[in-house]
């Protein structure tokens, strides 16, 4: 142990050489909370050209995404593009990500048509409430949440949005009117009134989706573009592909950061009479395939965004109701997964379970749905904990193996296992614990297993332990249970139990180092 002298020179030596590390530190979490800080002292004229091309291609495809999602939230048009330039400002500042744009969406727009009614003034409310509960997820870390909610999940339910959506623009599509909101009754009114479509805007909107798939298969095999072609062609290629871009983009952000984001700007975007947004997971992958390199794109978009508002909002009303239900059918039939249920097939059907729960359910209501999945997937997880998979050896000494960690759900299963085995009939088998994986055991683990002990002991039998784990080795030394032995190999321990176990006191440890122990319980 050192001296007093010693120990007060070395913390005095810690605490010099820590100055630094912490204003370090300080830095770093201005930067993580203002990432604007990281990237703006080395701007450069080459990324402000990549972002001013960027910001511009995202421009051109929110504002007719915007007005046709602003049609599914049940609200005017021109409320779609007020939700469409707040976000690129805030994101300015707040972003972890140079490729996200934030914004009106799809799915966005369909959760705000359910609470709403079809009322600016409570899609304007909806937009504070949730910007500030997403503010105060942010302040709280609370984006580990997110981990819980699983990719069966998240496909089953933005599958299920996607077909609510589509469909949900057949009546724009057919000239259709009075079709209820709920998705079951809506399929049944649309065929029962399709001798009433109108034949103008059937044709407006399936000439729409026609001119939308050709510029989509044109992107897909337009070749790519070489210096040497001449300024029009280039041009044209790139008005092209930038009108045809709907892919998804895999980009990992910090969940934290992103909510203060989000919720910032539906807080702010409330103001000016926006319903809630997120994330875009189409502008997304147009930012990022335009060669963006810093969220300061986003400054191009919200500019070209406001400049729409100012001088086209007149125009809006004229907007065929038709044409925006083709944009609409259009951007969200790349979101239907049709290869998730094949995939899940083959990797795990289990989880077929949790996605066709979301997928059903968000037919009757979208939050229903999130939330059975999730607590689908979660018992799932619970039975894995509650049942880990153990691994016996069956011989004269029955030596089981648990594949994971030892939980208080677990030790009764466990428990019934050992006596099962190794008292089913003469003679009595002693068993070994293979604790190689367990990592941790809790307290209600640590009684089981000590009743366990007692038991054996009264039939005539011994159960020791192999392979604990340092953490495993001091709770167990710490309950100092009765008879509890433990061994670094399984032929150490085969060995000890071939010799007759009532020989050995009950009350003994196999500890051949006392101080070894009383280490391990200061540790």
């Amino acid at each position: 142990m050192p001296s007093p002298v010693n120990a007060l020179g070395q913390a005095r030596s810690s605490r010099s050489n820590m100055a630094p590390d912490t204003c370090c530190c300080s830095a770093v979490a201005l930067q993580r909370r203002l990432p604007i800080l990281a990237w703006l002292p080395d701007y450069s004229l080459q990324w402000l050209k990549m972002d001013f091309i960027a910001g511009l291609s995202v421009g051109l495809t929110v504002i007719p995404q915007a007005l046709a999602y602003a049609e599914v939230a049940g609200l005017p048009p021109q409320f779609g593009l007020y939700s469409a330039f707040m976000g690129c400002f805030v994101y300015f500042f707040l972003g972890t990500s140079r490729d996200v744009t934030l914004g009106p969406t799809a799915i966005m727009s369909l959760l705000v048509s359910f609470y709403t009614f079809h009322e600016p003034a409570y899609a304007v409310l909806l937009a504070f409430l949730s910007g500030c509960i997403q503010l105060a997820m942010g302040f709280l870390r609370l984006g580990f949440l997110l981990d819980f909610i699983s990719c069966p999940v998240i496909k089953g339910f933005t599958s299920a949005a996607t077909v609510t959506i589509g469909f949900g623009q057949i009546k724009n599509l057919l000239g259709l009117q009075n079709t209820p909101r709920q998705f079951f009754l809506q399929v049944y009114h649309t065929f029962l009134s399709i001798g009433e479509t109108r034949v103008g805007d059937a044709v407006l909107g399936l000439v729409c989706m026609v001119l939308l798939l050709v510029l989509k298969l044109m992107r897909d095999h337009v070749p790519p573009v070489h210096p040497e072609m001449p300024p029009g062609v280039r041009l044209s290629h790139g008005l092209v592909w930038t009108a045809t871009t709907a892919s998804q983009n895999n980009y990992r952000v910090d969940a934290n950061q992103e909510l203060l984001a989000i919720g910032l700007t539906n807080v702010l975007g409330s103001l000016v009479s926006a319903y809630p947004v997120t994330g875009s997971f189409g502008r997304t992958a147009v930012n990022a395939q335009s060669g963006v390199c810093t969220p300061a794109g986003g400054l191009v978009t919200g500019a070209l965004v406001l400049l729409s508002l100012d001088y086209l909002t007149s125009l809006f009303y004229y907007i065929p109701k038709a044409a925006l239900a083709a944009v609409i059918i259009m951007a969200v039939a790349p979101l239907f997964d049709t290869k998730i249920f094949g995939t899940l097939w083959r990797v795990k059907r289990l989880d077929l379970l949790p996605l066709g729960v979301t997928f059903l359910l968000c037919f009757w209501e979208i939050q229903y749905g999130i939330l059975a999945g999730t607590l689908v997937s979660l018992l799932i997880l619970l039975h894995a904990v509650a049942r880990p998979k153990t691994q016996v050896s069956e011989g004269l000494v029955l030596v089981l193996q648990p594949a994971s960690g030892l939980h208080f759900p677990a030790i009764e299963t466990l428990r019934e296992a050992v006596l099962k085995r190794a008292l089913e009939g003469p003679p009595r088998r002693c068993v070994v614990l293979e604790c190689t994986h367990v990592s941790c055991i809790d307290y209600t683990v640590v009684l089981g297993l000590g009743d366990l002990l007692e038991e054996l002991h009264r039939q005539g039998a011994a159960l020791v332990f192999v392979g604990l784990q340092v953490p495993v080795l001091r709770a167990l030394l710490a309950a100092d249970l009765k008879g509890f032995q433990h061994f670094s190999t399984l032929e150490e321990a085969e060995k000890y139990l071939q010799q007759d176990p009532g020989t050995q006191p009950y009350d003994s440890c196999d500890d051949p180092a006392p101080e070894h122990k009383i280490a391990l319980l200061k540790a």
